[in-house]
């Protein structure tokens, strides 16, 4: 598998397969959606958007990075979001890197989101997919951001059916900015298990497609086959 590594300035062109990472915390708060029951979530372009769908769909619910607003339900904290009753709820997310990434990503023919939480469900979407060629769309601090591309470079390990430890990569993510300004309380809206809460490897089984539905980009959780279905009989 041939992989590359883009901070979201770069994409100039629409990659086939992209697997956009956010793991702190954009993509780990969408899996504990669904851990908690949302049947879908959709990736807002804007505040105003999603303040927009809140206004047409009250019952949705709403997230956003930084401090508490009004018209938003919670914030972008996976250790706010881990107590939340979410059953059937469609989530609407609002965030600084990895909805954006996302939403780069949107013509692309699979656009997989993922965090460690879901690393390696998401390698073997890959693997049962085939793919030959994979963006991994790096997406804090414009493709810099330490904890998405050990992230990155951890499923694409683990797409090519290598068995990399992955205490290395996790080291790289824990000691990252985006980890130190969580943890300092430089970033508003944070839970004090966040960093934590990001670096659970393979927490949940299933990898995470987002596609275009009704002009609006939807992730959903996508039950992948597990590696004894992959073998042959």
């Amino acid at each position: 598998m041939d992989s590359r590594f883009l901070g979201i300035p770069e994409l100039v062109d629409v990659p086939t397969v992209a697997v956009v990472v956010d793991v702190m915390r954009a993509f780990t708060v969408a899996a504990w959606a669904f851990g908690q029951g949302a049947e879908r979530i959709v990736l807002a372009e804007s505040l105003d958007e999603a303040l927009a769908l809140k206004a047409r769909h009250p019952e949705w619910v709403t997230l956003k990075d930084g401090p508490p607003a009004p018209g938003f339900d919670t914030v972008n904290s996976p250790g706010f979001l881990r107590s939340a009753d979410l059953g059937g709820r469609t989530v609407v997310q609002k965030t600084t890197a990895g909805t954006v990434g996302a939403l780069a990503v949107k013509e692309a023919s699979l656009v997989l989101c993922a965090g460690f939480v879901v690393a390696e469900a998401t390698a073997r979407l890959l693997r049962t997919r085939a793919c030959d060629s994979v963006t991994f769309v790096v997406t804090g601090e414009d493709g810099q951001a330490d904890e998405d591309l050990a992230c990155a470079q951890y499923i694409a390990r683990r797409a090519t059916g290598a068995g990399p430890d992955a205490t290395e990569f996790l080291r790289r993510a824990g000691e990252s900015r985006a980890a130190a300004e969580l943890t300092e309380g430089v970033r508003e809206g944070a839970h004090p298990d966040d960093v934590a809460l990001c670096l659970e490897l393979d927490r949940f089984p299933f990898a995470m497609v987002a596609t275009l539905e009704d002009s609006l980009m939807v992730l959903r959780a996508c039950a992948v086959p597990s590696l004894t279905d992959e073998a042959p009989a």
